[in-house]
């Protein structure tokens, strides 16, 4: 779009939905579209790491436990994340929060910086067509555009349309591994839902649709202003 009439999102918006629902293709793309950050826990945690940061330094010995980061120090990272300038016209939240306690606190730190109530975007898809798109993903080893060998296959087979590069299957995208993904998913994150909808924030997609217009619908949602019914 041209930049002279980008709209501007002046807001946070929440990816909420189950693995595999696509919250990272739309994400990166929603966040393209309206010129913000597209934000990852794991991509801060990684960023943080890398550039040996205080709140890396707390974490890296906890990601090599391969233990999960505890909420205090994902948090702080988000708080940190969102107060960078790149961020004063809103931006994406793909993925977190995860769970209830990260949800409550997440709110705090949006009041605390006028951020208000947050857009919650909840992607909606059926648990088999789920197990089709994770089973079939797959991701480049170069630039992580992502793929589906069953719905949205790469030119030539098992390499990236744009680098070539080496398309790989994640090791959470394996079969015996997607059950006990989704059965935390509904444990933890499922409330979420509940959470977000009891105060009016959430609106629910198809996220079966295709991808072009699952985009078109959240853009649509993001553009005018639109909220649930309270």
């Amino acid at each position: 779009m041209d930049e002279a009439h980008r709209q501007t999102l002046g807001r946070a918006v929440i990816f909420l939905g189950p693995p595999g629902a696509g919250k990272g293709t739309q994400a990166k793309q929603v966040a393209k579209y309206f010129g913000v950050p597209h934000l990852s826990t794991g991509d801060m945690l990684r960023d943080h790491v890398s550039h040996d940061t205080p709140l890396g330094r707390r974490a890296k010995p906890i990601m090599d436990r391969g233990d999960l980061v505890p909420d205090e120090i994902v948090l702080d990272m988000v708080a940190e994340r969102i107060a960078r300038p790149d961020g004063a016209n809103g931006f994406v939240l793909d993925g977190f929060p995860r769970t209830l306690p990260q949800a409550e606190k997440l709110d705090q730190i949006l009041q605390a910086r006028s951020w208000g109530k947050p857009v919650v975007v909840h992607f909606v898809v059926d648990p088999a067509h789920l197990l089709r798109r994770l089973t079939g993903r797959r991701t480049c080893a170069i630039g992580g555009e992502i793929y589906n060998i069953y719905d949205q296959p790469p030119r030539v087979a098992g390499r990236c349309d744009n680098d070539g590069g080496e398309l790989i299957q994640r090791a959470d995208d394996q079969e015996e591994v997607i059950a006990e993904r989704l059965a935390a998913y509904e444990a933890q994150t499922r409330p979420l839902v509940d959470y977000y909808r009891r105060q009016g924030m959430l609106v629910d997609v198809d996220g079966m649709a295709l991808p072009a217009s699952v985009t078109g619908r959240v853009l649509e949602i993001l553009g005018t202003g639109q909220q649930a019914a309270r």
